[in-house]
């Protein structure tokens, strides 16, 4: 219904521009074309072309006088003079019998007129309008056709053509389960309805970027072999007031003449923030979450209508869309574990030529914490440089590189770095990996590099925990600041300064012992007492303070002490072990690159022991 109205005022509009253009064309343009036809001349040059007898036509105005003058090769020429008071014109032009003088010369004939004047300017509109219009909104989506307010742009995907499953989804086996349901209650209807059970009205997936949402609810409607309906929350947000509201009300008509189907709303905190009730706040973004709020109310669940809803701040989404009835349930989709990151990265790989002796478990502990797009990222950095390399599969070379790619950028290789500089960052990195090395509750040394990446870095020190770790421990925070703090401490032992190389070092330092104090309850100072809340934890995490100025001070207060006990318990291992300290810099100075084995073999067994 809506449709067809909006076609009806499209084709109005259309109307009055193609009448509105028509009456200039007659009123204004024609004209100017028809005196471009007619060339000025004077009256003695009339008189001649009668005398010379080639004059066929003449009209006779007020003060003009317009004749037609066919040459010797049958060609003819209008022209027009100032008409002179001349009582022997007449006769004159009766004397010449081919003379016509009765007439409008330029006059065409009245169908000719009619043709020139109506028809063909709008055949010319018509096809102006199919050509422009049209084929911008099919290039842009529907966006181009400035008349399609209110309708939802929606991608629809009929069947199963997102060309995804749960075959194609790794790593996130609980959200699998959790949307299994809604599969089985697609295919099965009766078997719910049997006994008095509804579908679920909506689901909402909440986790940090990159873990998966959308292909999950691509697998659903690729499993489930309906009708899928993508469109970002963005797309709801108009210029115009009640534009919102009318793409929410064109979707979910969609959606139900296409039931049992799915829609998926991305990033769905766009509309769906909560609503504050301040003047002069945003009344479009809330008439689009009113409307949302109602059809969700609207419809029946029974007829296999399911809303599906992603989103990284589900902490800022509100608590109406969130109730019983809308959003039923909430599935998190979180940043794989240790088996699910090699999961999802046999599913990537088996898009690539590998040697068939890759060791995913191995990629997947120095992977802690990457997300599921950031694995696919890997296995794609693996494939390109196997092929810079000129092999023809990918090896476990490349795939350990990758990682590094990722997580510190590509290798700088023609940075000029001094012999001087080289050796303080050989003795920074190697400070790191001895004072972890020493410490009972430190992840192994893995690997020890100074050769400067692009992310900035001049070196690093990277440590790969043996099994996979939910908890941290207050020991093993205490040693990750002391190994923190290492580098830093190598500097002021063997150069007696300190560089700015320590800066991220401190960064992360300085946030471990805060979270202890504020957060993890690991001071001795403080109780089990949050004095600090996390905002967006999905997209980065920030904190803001919810404590007194005078606690917020003894809090830093407490920190400092942390780090600085920290420091002190790294310079004290480094000045117990500065024999070793000098056999392996120079050793990483000679080699720029050395693995965990390799530093555990010049350490010496007998010489690790913890302390």
């Amino acid at each position: 219904m809506n449709e067809s109205k909006n076609n009806r005022r499209q084709y109005l509009v259309f109307g009055l521009i193609c009448l509105l253009l028509l009456l200039i064309f007659n009123a204004m343009v024609k004209p100017m074309i028809n005196a471009s036809k007619v060339k000025e001349t004077n009256y003695s040059f009339f008189l001649k072309q009668i005398e010379a007898g080639t004059v066929t036509q003449v009209q006779i105005e007020d003060s003009e006088i317009k004749f037609e003058v066919t040459g010797a090769d049958g060609q003819s020429q209008v022209y027009s003079t100032v008409r002179i008071e001349d009582p022997d014109l007449v006769d004159r032009l009766s004397k010449n019998g081919n003379i016509d003088f009765t007439g409008s010369i330029e006059e065409t004939s009245p169908l000719q007129g009619f043709l020139f004047s109506w028809v063909l300017p709008i055949v010319f509109m018509i096809v102006l309008w199919n050509i422009l219009f049209k084929s911008i909104g099919k290039r842009m989506g529907g966006m181009g056709n400035a008349m399609s307010f209110g309708k939802s742009n929606a991608k629809i995907y009929v069947k199963a053509q997102t060309g995804k499953t749960f075959a194609d989804v790794a790593g996130q086996d609980e959200a699998k389960e959790a949307l299994a349901e809604i599969v089985d209650f697609l295919h099965n209807p009766n078997k719910y309805a049997d006994i008095g059970a509804n579908l679920p009205k909506g689901a909402l997936l909440v986790g940090p970027p990159g873990t998966g949402k959308t292909l999950l609810a691509q697998a659903v409607a690729g499993e489930a072999n309906v009708p899928f309906f993508s469109i970002s929350g963005s797309e709801f947000v108009e210029m115009f007031v009640g534009m919102g509201a009318a793409k929410v009300r064109d979707l979910f008509q969609q959606a139900n003449e296409k039931a049992p189907c799915i829609v998926f709303i991305d990033e769905i905190d766009t509309i769906g923030k909560k609503r504050d009730g301040q003047l002069g706040g945003n009344d479009e973004r809330e008439q689009t979450l009113n409307q949302l709020l109602t059809e969700m109310d609207g419809f029946d669940g029974k007829k296999g209508v399911v809303i599906l809803a992603a989103t990284n701040r589900p902490e800022s989404l509100d608590p109406a869309l969130l109730r019983p009835g809308r959003f039923d349930r909430r599935i998190p989709v979180e940043l794989p574990d240790l088996l699910g990151r090699e999961a999802i990265m046999k599913v990537h790989a088996v898009k690539i030529k590998t040697d068939g002796n890759i060791d995913y478990n191995a990629i997947a502990r120095a992977t802690a914490g990457a997300s599921g797009a950031e694995l696919a990222n890997i296995i794609n950095e693996a494939a390109l440089r196997a092929v810079r390399n000129g092999r023809q599969a990918v090896n476990q070379s490349d795939l350990e590189e990758s990682v590094e790619v990722v997580i510190a950028g590509y290798q700088r290789k023609n940075a000029v770095i001094s012999q001087q500089e080289r050796e303080i960052i050989a003795y920074h990195e190697i400070g790191h990996a001895l004072v972890a090395a020493k410490q009972k509750d430190s992840a192994p040394v893995h690997k020890i590099t100074i050769i400067p990446r692009t992310s900035g870095a001049l070196g690093y020190t990277m440590q790969v925990d043996e099994a996979e770790k939910f908890l941290l421990s207050k020991e093993e925070a205490l040693a990750r600041i002391a190994t923190l703090t290492g580098g830093r401490s190598a500097e002021e032992l063997i150069f007696h300064t300190c560089t700015s190389g320590a800066s991220n070092d401190i960064e992360k330092a300085t946030q471990l012992a805060r979270a202890m104090v504020t957060r993890y309850g690991m001071s001795d100072n403080f109780d089990m007492i949050a004095l600090e809340t996390v905002n967006n934890q999905y997209l980065g995490g920030d904190t803001s303070l919810a404590c007194s100025p005078q606690t917020a001070a003894r809090i830093d207060d407490e920190v400092n002490g942390i780090i600085k006990t920290a420091h002190e318990k790294a310079a004290k291992i480094l000045s117990d072990n500065i024999e070793k300290l000098h056999e392996l810099a120079r050793y990483l100075l000679n080699k720029e690159t050395i693995t965990g084995e390799e530093f555990m073999a010049i350490l010496g067994k007998e010489t690790a022991a913890a302390i």
